[in-house]
C-alpha cells in the first residue's frame, strides 16, 4: 500500500539512517586515537574521509528531498546548499580540531581534500536517487510496482 503514511515512514527511515551515519562520522574524525595502525593499504584513511562524507551526505540530502516530497513540494535547493555547505565547513573544521586539540592525531589537508570529494559524491547520489524517485512522493522509484500502483488510481 501506498500512501502519505508510506512516504512518512520512508523518510523517517533514511533519517535515522543518516542521523547514525552523521553520529559514526563524528566518532572517527573526534575520537581521540587515529585510525588503525597499519593502515588497510596505502592511503586507506583518504578513502575513509571520502566514504565518511559521502554516506551521510547523500542521507542527509535524500531524507530532506523525501520529507519535501512528501509534503508534495521539490525539494529546495536552498537545503541541499545548506547541507552541503555545512559538511564542507565541517570538513575543514575536524582538521584545524584534529591539529590544534589533540596529541596523537594531525589536521591534514588531504583528508580535507577527501572529505570534499565525499561531499560532492554524495550530493551527486542523493541528487540521482531523487531524480528516480517522481514528484508524487507516495510512489517508490519509478518503474516499482508501488510508482505503478499509485499512478492507477
Amino acid at each position: 500500500m501506498s500512501g502519505p503514511g508510506s512516504a512518512r515512514a520512508r523518510w523517517r527511515a533514511v533519517a535515522v539512517l543518516a542521523g547514525l551515519a552523521v553520529l559514526g562520522q563524528l566518532y572517527g574524525l573526534y575520537r581521540v586515537s587515529g585510525p588503525p595502525s597499519p593502515p588497510w593499504f596505502p592511503h586507506a584513511d583518504k578513502l575513509e574521509h571520502l566514504l565518511g562524507f559521502a554516506l551521510p551526505v547523500a542521507l542527509v540530502l535524500l531524507a530532506v528531498g523525501l520529507r519535501s516530497r512528501g509534503a508534495g513540494r521539490r525539494p529546495e535547493r536552498r537545503a541541499a546548499g545548506l547541507v552541503v555547505g555545512l559538511f564542507v565547513a565541517h570538513a575543514v573544521v575536524s582538521e584545524v580540531v584534529q591539529h590544534l586539540a589533540y596529541t596523537t592525531r594531525t589536521g591534514d589537508p588531504l583528508d580535507a581534500l577527501a572529505d570534499g570529494v565525499g561531499v560532492a559524491l554524495g550530493a551527486a547520489v542523493a541528487a540521482a536517487l531523487l531524480r528516480r524517485t517522481p514528484p508524487n512522493s507516495a510512489a517508490g522509484p519509478v518503474g516499482s510496482p508501488v510508482a505503478a500502483r499509485s499512478g492507477s488510481r
